[in-house]
């Protein structure tokens, strides 16, 4: 079988079509899995958002509880914490009270003390006289 040229072209031609077509065919196979993993992965991601969102919006919520919480002790502490300030400082309003009274009761018996000292004083003086009044007398003024 011998072809002529024309016959040759056409089937070049048929064969180019042909690859032209088939090649055309896989583009558009490729193109539609390409969109469709895409349209997959995109429903996947979207899902997946879709939980950490509950997620997050579930922590967000455990946290703001945690907070709550925290501030609530936080605020009965101080409570306790001020009604401990106001007792201290009841105790050091006592305190001071009494260390008023003991210190006039001290400035009072030192008082005392110190005439009684004087009048001891005074006496040994007189005392002391009296021996020298009376060594001069039994011995003589030697």
């Amino acid at each position: 079988m011998h072809l002529n040229e024309p016959q040759i072209w056409t089937l070049i031609g048929v064969f180019a079509a042909f690859m032209l077509g088939s090649l055309t065919m896989v583009i558009r196979q490729n193109d539609r899995m390409i969109t469709s993993v895409r349209s997959e992965l995109d429903a996947k991601f979207s899902s997946m958002d879709a939980k950490f969102s509950s997620m997050d919006a579930k922590s967000e919520a455990r946290f703001e509880a945690l907070d709550a919480k925290f501030d609530a002790r936080f605020e009965s502490m101080d409570a306790r914490f001020a009604t401990m300030d106001a007792r201290f400082e009841t105790l050091d309003a006592r305190l001071s009270g009494v260390d008023a009274k003991f210190e006039a009761r001290f400035d009072a018996m030192d008082s005392k003390l110190d005439s009684r000292l004087g009048a001891i004083d005074g006496r040994l003086e007189d005392l002391d006289k009296e021996v020298a009044n009376l060594a001069t007398r039994f011995w003589g003024s030697r």
